[in-house]
């Protein structure tokens, strides 16, 4: 295991770029587990005395209209982000999994049911049907997560379905069948491990997705709702101070921008390590 683990290690080493995503992504994890330490103000606190007031040694990214420090209320937005890109991601890999295992394992009448479903998602736009989800849920941090879980799926579901169908006609498939493996055996034991290596790159590059997602319905006010800080929501309410308070819409940006811009070198990182073709 630990000569796994090393040649995990030296091939990230290699790979520069998926190595800077990866250092980035920890300290995010970092900051986001450690709000209540790094932030130096309640990120609800307000102070209209100092309301829209610029970086300083008191307020590093400057205050809000509400005179809110706009340093802790960025640290803060990168829990609820991050919250909402691990959940999310996660409700789109395991109804993906169910529903891709379903359809390429036993394939037939079931397969056609389960992918006309997955192809009717698949013709909205990812927001578009965050937005109908949210629509017909209602706004709230677990409506948005269970939105943009759904606009997830079909994506699993599809990558899923595909690896099944190359695994389920190995040799040590139909052997374990030959030897009466129930079905639910044989999917968890020997299809399942065999296909996670796709699914788990698709998963780190699906973070930044979702992340940007939940940015956006917040700053149409359909994702997460005030007074809880997001880094969307945060920059609606900058738009009528922007020529006055320029810094509540330019450090909010920078976060989304970071945070995406190093889930996606993560993940083509990931992909590069774990895709045998490439390493070939």
């Amino acid at each position: 295991m630990w000569k796994h683990i090393k040649d995990f290690l030296k091939q990230w080493r290699k790979n520069k770029i998926g190595a800077i995503g990866a250092v980035v992504v920890i300290l995010l994890i970092f900051v986001a587990i450690a709000a209540p330490l790094i932030a130096p103000y309640s990120p609800r606190e307000m102070n209209t005395i100092r309301r829209m007031e610029g970086p300083s040694a008191d307020h590093f990214f400057g205050t809000d209209r509400f005179g809110r420090d706009e340093f802790s209320r960025i640290v803060y937005g990168a829990r609820v982000s991050l919250q909402v890109g691990v959940i999310a991601v996660s409700i789109g890999v395991l109804s993906g999994l169910v529903l891709g295992l379903m359809a390429g394992y036993y394939g037939k009448f079931l397969d056609s049911i389960i992918m006309r479903f997955m192809d009717i998602l698949f013709a909205f736009p990812s927001i578009l049907l965050a937005l109908v989800v949210i629509a017909v849920l209602g706004p709230s941090l677990t409506n948005t997560m269970i939105a943009i879980g759904i606009t997830n799926m079909p994506v699993f579901t599809r990558i899923v379905r595909a690896s099944v169908l190359s695994v389920r006609e190995e040799e040590y498939v139909t052997a374990a069948r030959a030897l009466g493996l129930k079905d639910v055996r044989l999917l968890a034991r020997h299809i399942l491990p065999n296909i996670l290596a796709p699914v788990i790159v698709q998963a780190s590059l699906a973070l930044s997705g979702a992340i940007l997602t939940e940015a956006a319905l917040s700053f149409l006010g359909l994702g997460i709702q005030p007074p809880t800080p997001s880094w969307g929501s945060m920059l609606s309410e900058s738009r009528r101070y922007m020529e006055l308070a320029p810094w509540t819409a330019i450090f909010p940006s920078l976060a989304i921008m970071v945070t995406v811009m190093s889930f996606n070198l993560f993940g083509d990182g990931l992909r590069d390590i774990l895709d045998p073709k490439i390493k070939v």
